[in-house]
């Protein structure tokens, strides 16, 4: 049975683990990850076999992960301390048995970059095989790439890996923001297959793939078209009702997934830079006010002098004391206001008259004086 567009695989993965460690370590990564190749497997189809070869002695350290993911591990012991083991030869050995009497299995996943197993991509594509290689580039022969119908290269999983999806916001409950990014996940890998209609029962075969445990009435939603209703109206997706059988088609994601990133990515400095801008124009308000105030002070004063002829007012006076008061902290070392000059033309008060110097003593004496003479 071909395999078409629309179908949905099953796959059996296999794994030269040794050909994958020595490349993983010549491409200077700390340790291969194997959930990354299991999560982007994940968005073709069902695997249903899981089969990982090596002298696992030497790789006690991967054991654990591989056991969590639910690999099976096929010991093939070395048969000399430098010599090369025979995983190469037992795992072409099960994959051939596999495609002869599994024949649901359409899609085999080889995972290494060992030109010695083009042969065996040969021999399964004729039994009419979806045949997808996977291995690290510089450790990956090009006969072998080749010879594939598909090829993923590790390097690729790890830089999606480094660009995690941000989080669903903008009021969205944190129990639903899981749920919804599941939803843009899903998506987004059918739509990465080449998809060309996206039907909500495929969308949701995608989500239990990628999780098992996945049920929309956890979310508080009675069936899986309520949850797509109310995920375009958050702007998550952009859905169409087919005609014929009345369900829900996913045409594309909505505006609010698309540009998640961006919003996520700029969101706290954006909000930084508004706070920064606020006190930037709240202080350069009261540095403004501040000013104003000093400049009325300032004019006060100087035109609180008294007019020619006339006497300041209380108010003015007031209204000084007031400006002074305000600014004392900050005049306290400004100069003086002027002494208040004297009108110029105000009229000059008379001298007050000199006072006689006679005196009734002095008289008489002068007086003794002349008669005596």
């Amino acid at each position: 049975m071909a395999v078409s567009a629309q179908d949905e695989q099953r796959l059996a993965l296999f794994i030269d683990f040794e050909n994958i460690a020595i490349g993983v370590r010549d491409a200077h990564y700390r340790k291969f990850d194997i959930n990354l190749v299991l999560e982007r497997l994940l968005d073709k189809g069902k695997l249903l076999s899981k089969k990982a070869y090596a002298d696992w002695s030497r790789y006690s350290d991967y054991k654990r992960s591989f056991h969590e993911a639910a690999i099976e591990l096929i010991e093939v012991p070395q048969k000399s301390v430098g010599g090369k083991n025979s995983a190469d030869i037992r795992l072409v050995v099960d994959a051939m048995d596999m495609s002869f009497q599994k024949e649901h299995i359409n899609c085999f996943v080889v995972c290494s970059g060992d030109s010695d197993f083009s042969p065996l991509v040969s021999k399964l594509k004729e039994n009419n095989k979806y045949v997808i290689g996977l291995g690290v580039k510089n450790s990956t022969s090009e006969l072998l790439i080749e010879n594939c119908d598909e090829f993923i290269f590790y390097e690729d999983l790890v830089r999606v890996q480094q660009r995690p999806m941000p989080v669903l916001t903008g009021g969205v409950p944190e129990k639903l923001q899981d749920c919804f990014n599941l939803l843009v996940d899903s998506v987004s890998a059918l739509q990465r297959e080449n998809k060309e209609v996206l039907w909500g029962s495929m969308v949701k075969e995608t989500m239990k793939r990628k999780k098992p445990s996945f049920n929309e009435t956890y979310y508080g939603f009675r069936s899986f078209s309520h949850l797509l209703e109310d995920a375009q109206r958050r702007g998550i997706v952009t859905l169409r009702r087919d005609q014929k059988s009345g369900s829900y088609i996913i045409e594309d994601l909505g505006a609010a997934a698309a540009a998640r990133a961006d919003a996520g990515a700029a969101s706290e400095p954006l909000a930084e830079r508004k706070a920064e801008a606020a006190a930037e124009t709240e202080g350069a308000n009261g540095a403004r006010s501040t000013r104003r105030r000093r400049g009325r002070g300032g004019r006060s004063r100087r035109a609180g002098a008294p007019a020619v002829g006339t006497l300041p007012e209380a108010g003015a006076e007031a209204d000084e004391d007031e400006d002074e008061t305000e600014e004392s902290g900050a005049h306290d070392e400004a100069e003086p206001a002027p002494a208040r000059a004297e009108p110029r033309d105000a009229p000059v008060a008379a001298a007050p008259p000199e006072r006689s110097s006679f005196s009734l003593f002095s008289w008489l004496k002068r007086e003794s004086d002349e008669k005596k003479g």
